[in-house]
């Protein structure tokens, strides 16, 4: 009997000290959830604004081109109402001096011809132009594409713009290879991956590889100066791209500049870093170039 009354007189404790382990256990994941939530949100928050600085940065490209675009269409417009004014200028002539006694046929007839010459002249501008939209189209389609694909790059490794009317991927040399060496790094490979993807989605433009360096003279057993340097250097890149991301060799170049087209001066250590880089220009294909710049045949 005095057991029973000890065991009944000990039963609150024990059902107070259960119920103080589960609030604590509670508590406990409570603590855990929360912490895992803050992280996720911060997580949200960085990638949100990754994506607002991106948004940004396309927004300005297509202002940039929208802004260049209505210049040219104001400018062809100017040359279609000066082309129209000379038209109807050599017309009210021709129709003036075919009533003269003093105008032969073959005069009338030689008036007419350059009339046509100059008709066929101004559809010829309105195809330039129309072909250098197209361009400008497709150069911005590609710098948005490769800004999407590279987003997670730093900014100071790799930059995408639009130079002399084409497009410029200019990656450095910390990113791309060890000091004096022309072996491309793991990371690299990565950033000419997503090159490699983009640039495989638009066929019809070529690639030409340049390599850059500073002006600090190299020589060792295997390369000779900077000019050596930067050459190997742009072979490796395209036989990578060739041999690993399937871009048709065909449409690559490989050329090494050594140190003669410098983005700054090499005097301080930010000048020669910046000179440091390896530029991927995607170009339109030299014989559509050419066509495109042709005048009508017989004109």
């Amino acid at each position: 009997m005095k057991k029973l009354l000890l065991v009944i007189a000990l039963m609150p404790f024990f059902f107070s000290c259960a119920s103080k382990k589960k609030i604590a256990d509670l508590q406990s994941r409570l603590t855990e959830l929360q912490a895992s939530s803050d992280q996720s949100l911060a997580k949200s928050r960085a990638d949100l604004a990754d994506c607002q600085s991106l948004t940004a940065s396309l927004q300005a490209e297509i202002k940039k081109r929208d802004a260049e675009l209505e210049a040219r269409n104001a400018s062809l417009k100017n040359l279609q109402e000066q082309l129209d004014y000379m038209k109807r200028t050599n017309t009210n002539l021709l129709d003036r001096l075919s009533d003269l006694s003093v105008i032969n046929k073959s005069g009338a007839e030689s008036i007419r011809k350059s009339l046509d010459a100059l008709n066929e002249q101004g559809k010829y501008i309105k195809d330039l132009n129309s072909s250098i939209q197209r361009k400008d189209s497709i150069n911005l389609s590609l710098v948005m594409n490769l800004k999407r694909s590279l987003a997670d790059v730093n900014d100071e490794d790799v930059t995408v713009e639009v130079k002399k009317g084409v497009v410029y991927i200019s990656i450095s040399d910390k990113l791309m290879f060890a000091s004096g060496s022309a072996v491309i790094n793991s990371k690299a490979e990565a950033v000419l991956a997503k090159v490699a993807k983009v640039v495989n989605d638009h066929k019809d433009l070529d690639i030409l590889v340049e390599g850059h360096t500073d002006s600090v003279p190299i020589s060792t057993d295997c390369i000779k100066d900077n000019w050596d340097l930067s050459a190997k250097r742009a072979t490796s890149v395209v036989r990578l791209l060739q041999t690993k991301f399937a871009v048709d060799p065909e449409r690559m170049t490989a050329g090494g500049r050594g140190e003669f087209e410098p983005q700054a001066e090499n005097k301080s250590k930010s000048g020669r870093k910046m000179n440091r880089r390896t530029e991927i220009i995607v170009t339109p294909k030299l014989d559509q170039f050419f066509n495109l710049l042709a005048p009508p045949s017989g004109k």
